[in-house]
């Protein structure tokens, strides 16, 4: 299991792209993996043949276990006798009502390997894991009687073969815990996700649909005659408190893209913004109601807390960018033509950010309880704006790259990170991030820095004020494109002199830029 991210310290089983038995190339993806924050595709770090899965879907594993032995040749002695002696760390049952998953894993693994003893994860901390994750749900090997799928109140019981979906259809830890909340069999529902994966929006629409009786989205009501499941029916009495179970779960998005119709007394959501990217809706006769905290705003709340911890300290510096709104102005046609992409603001920024830094390499470090670690490689944290949250993938040696190579690498990153296919190399190693705050029009941000990191910049809105103009014959009033920029620092690390010197050259570089400037 590799390491996402410096604070992130496991990581979740999405999906395996390969099955055991295929061949797979050195670098090729072999899995998708699932942190606080974000998917990301693993590749394989050997060529061969994938000869066992050791941790199943769903399954959540500290950095650095053991989840799958690849044959690079034609055996793997040591990587066999490593998971057959890892299995004997297996807890011998788990508490509660997941006691009987681990064996289902166990034959799953055991089928896939010809019937031979189950492998399960590789540390005594990963096989619990694989013991609390939700398994799916494996063909029993002996003849057994078909299982019925129970779903909300009223909904009519038919055996999992009657049923449209899949028992086995793939979904994340997210979809499968929210099926589990509705108490739901995923083959009442047909996934309409890459294939035939479940989506939130899949189970949303099913649920609503078997609410009204109607079928909503893209999904069909295949579950049963519609009723109103007890999971999201209103409450008794208009004073309760809604629990998080009875928020009417929102129709997906239609395909065409448009928006949907803010239902009766909701209001319109944000695209992004943590829970203000949420839909709220409140039952009729609920005065208040609980919107349940998502695995990515956990995970920034835990980063978040940790980060406040360090003493911040901010510059602000105001800067005319005159020459840069003239350039991008004259070249955007022209560079959308040539490469087909938007000429963002951004790339200058981070230019801009990463020559200054050559200066001041106190300030693109990692703080350390043994001292400041200076970093020789300048690679940029790029803050993107996610529907339910905020991520930062890495754009690596900023320094080497042109105004048009990073802004092919910012919009790549972006894209992937919107898209939620964000690679294993997208994260780790930041020594510096940048902010673009202001593509929403904010005027002044006070950043919080992405720790270990010592050092994080925010770019504001560009707006033209009245400003004093130094001319040959004397001051003028003035109309000119200003941009704020803040600069917040770990004052452990830094003081506000160097702070202050740093920003003061991000200025400098961005007035300075003019039609001289290269783009390539």
């Amino acid at each position: 299991m590799p390491q996402l991210g410096e604070s992130v310290a496991e990581g979740t089983i999405g999906k395996w792209l390969k099955k055991p038995g295929d061949h797979v190339d050195k670098y090729e993806p072999l899995l998708e993996v699932i942190t606080d924050k974000v998917n990301a595709e693993v590749p394989s770090p050997f060529a061969g043949t994938l000869k066992e899965i050791l941790v199943e879907e769903g399954a959540t594993v500290p950095n650095n276990a053991e989840i799958a032995i690849i044959d690079e040749g034609g055996s793997a002695p040591e990587a066999t006798a490593r998971a057959s002696e890892t299995a004997k760390l297996q807890p011998a049952e788990s508490a509660g009502s997941q006691q009987a998953e681990p064996a289902t894993a166990q034959a799953q693994t055991a089928a896939a390997s010809g019937g031979g003893a189950p492998t399960v994860a590789a540390t005594p901390v990963a096989a619990a894991a694989v013991a609390a994750a939700p398994a799916p749900v494996a063909a029993a090997a002996s003849p057994a009687p078909a299982p019925v799928a129970h779903g909300p109140a009223g909904s009519d019981e038919r055996t999992v073969e009657e049923l449209p979906g899949s028992s086995d259809a793939r979904m994340t830890p997210a979809v499968r815990r929210l099926l589990r909340e509705h108490g739901l069999n995923p083959a009442m529902i047909v996934g309409t996700g890459g294939g035939a994966r479940i989506t939130r929006e899949d189970v949303t629409d099913y649920v609503e649909s078997q609410r009204t009786g109607k079928p909503v989205g893209r999904q069909n009501a295949a579950g049963g005659a519609a009723a109103t499941p007890a999971s999201v029916a209103a409450p008794a009495a208009p004073t309760q408190v809604a629990p998080a179970s009875t928020a009417t779960p929102a129709p997906a998005r239609p395909a065409s893209g448009a928006a949907p119709a803010t239902p009766t007394g909701a209001a319109p959501a944000p695209s992004r913004g943590g829970f203000s990217g949420q839909r709220v809706e409140f039952p009729e006769g609920a005065d208040e109601v609980l919107v349940p905290t998502t695995q990515m705003r956990k995970g920034i709340a835990a980063q978040m807390t940790k980060a406040l911890q360090v003493p911040h300290a901010y510059v602000e510096m105001e800067v005319d960018v005159t020459g840069l709104v003239r350039l991008r102005d004259r070249e955007k046609d022209a560079y959308r033509a040539r490469e087909g992409l938007s000429l963002s603001f951004v790339p200058f920024v981070v230019k801009a950010t990463a020559e200054s830094l050559k200066r001041h390499p106190a300030l693109n470090a990692h703080w350390t309880e043994q001292g400041l670690l200076a970093k020789r490689r300048i690679n940029v944290g790029i803050a993107v704006a996610v529907d339910d949250g905020l991520i930062v993938p890495v754009v690596r040696d900023v320094d080497q790259l042109s105004i048009s190579g990073l802004n092919k690498a910012i919009a790549d990153v972006s894209a992937r990170a919107r898209g939620g296919h964000l690679r294993v190399d997208d994260f780790g190693a930041g020594t510096f991030t940048v902010d673009n705050t202001g593509w929403l029009g904010s005027n002044l941000t006070m950043p919080i820095i992405n720790v270990p990191e010592v050092a994080i910049l925010t770019m504001e809105d560009i707006r033209k004020r009245p400003v004093v103009v130094e001319t040959p014959d004397g001051d003028v009033i003035g109309i000119r494109p200003i941009m704020n920029m803040v600069l917040a620092i770990d004052h452990r690390a830094n003081d506000g002199a160097g702070a202050t010197a740093l920003l003061r050259d991000i200025k400098a570089w961005l007035e300075g830029v003019g039609s001289e400037t290269p783009i390539y």
